[in-house]
């Protein structure tokens, strides 16, 4: 396979775009069905898949004020899927995490995605199909470049 061009480039990079957009606006009703909203649901999953953290790089890490974080924390503490706890290395300071129940809330949201996204795979034909998965592979690349570029602007 030879060079790709600019235009390929471009195209490609418009496509993915698309792509991305559609996929996630599929899944807010598969999302939907955790009974979270949005902004709840996200914040658990940041908890659920990268860890306890504080108020501030929780609110950081979704790009929203300390105070809508906050609110947000109350609501997932309220419905026992978060819970706050001392900072190991800082007293003062609060650390949150997800609860068993808020990771058991998140591992079945993760896979009713997987489920739907895979049972599409398995609706194309073999040839797309094979495509698809190939690629996958390389779309962890893909994300650290992407994240590489966004850091330097």
């Amino acid at each position: 396979m030879g060079l790709v061009s600019t235009e390929e480039l471009t195209e490609t990079g418009r496509r993915l775009n698309s792509f991305a957009i559609h996929l996630l606006r599929a899944m807010h009703r598969v999302d939907a069905e955790s009974g979270l909203t949005p902004a709840r649901l996200s914040a658990l999953s940041v908890l659920h898949f990268g860890g306890p953290r504080t108020l501030g790089r929780l609110a950081r890490d979704e790009e929203v004020t300390s105070a809508t974080m906050s609110r947000l924390v109350d609501a997932l503490c309220e419905l026992g899927l978060a819970e706050r706890g001392p900072h190991p290395d800082h007293a003062g300071m609060v650390v949150v995490s997800a609860t068993d129940e808020g990771s058991d809330l998140m591992r079945a949201a993760a896979q009713r995605r997987i489920d739907v996204i895979a049972g599409a795979l398995g609706d194309l034909p073999a040839r797309d199909r094979r495509s698809v998965v190939q690629a996958t592979v390389h779309l962890g690349g893909l994300e650290d470049a992407v994240r590489t570029r966004v850091a330097r602007r």
